[in-house]
């Protein structure tokens, strides 16, 4: 899948593509506009990657602080780019 596919797909489908994993999952609800449901997805993602997103949805929501706990936790610096622009990133790199 290419980032345009699966943002395409956020576009025109209701639910997240089956075969994605849950990052690209919860990265979808995100895209979606699905703060919530983004973050019930991520709450369960235990790797470095899950903190990552993890990170993204906070800086989303404006708790900073909370943004910098889950970037250590990733191992990634604190983003200085848009949310928007540092979610699809991810997506890019997660893809």
């Amino acid at each position: 899948m290419t980032l345009k596919e699966f943002l395409s797909s956020v576009g025109s489908e209701s639910e997240p593509p089956a075969e994605i994993p849950d990052t690209l999952k919860a990265l979808w609800w995100a895209e979606k506009g699905d703060w919530e449901r983004a973050h019930l997805v991520a709450q369960d993602i235990s790797t470095a990657d899950g903190s990552w997103i993890h990170a993204n949805l906070h800086r989303e929501e404006g708790d900073p602080g909370n943004a910098r706990y889950w970037y250590n936790r990733a191992g990634k610096p604190e983003s200085s780019v848009s949310v928007e622009e540092e979610r699809r990133a991810i997506i890019a790199a997660l893809l």
